[in-house]
C-alpha cells in the first residue's frame, strides 16, 4: 500500500518518500490526508499555543 507524504518545501505530495526527511511530513495513508498536513500542522500548533496559556 501506497504512503504518501506532504513536501514542505515544494507543497506537493509525493507518493513515498523521495526527497529528504528533513522537507517531508508524513506519512499519511491518503494523498488528501497528505495534501492536508500543513493545516493539521498549523491547527496543533494553536492548541498547544492554547495550552501554554
Amino acid at each position: 500500500m501506497a504512503e504518501y507524504w506532504f513536501n514542505v518545501q515544494t507543497h506537493e505530495v509525493e507518493v513515498g518518500p523521495q526527497s529528504d526527511w528533513t522537507k517531508l511530513i508524513g506519512p499519511y495513508p491518503t494523498r488528501e490526508e497528505a495534501e492536508l498536513a500543513l493545516q493539521k500542522v498549523k491547527a496543533r500548533n494553536e492548541a498547544w499555543d492554547k495550552d501554554e496559556d
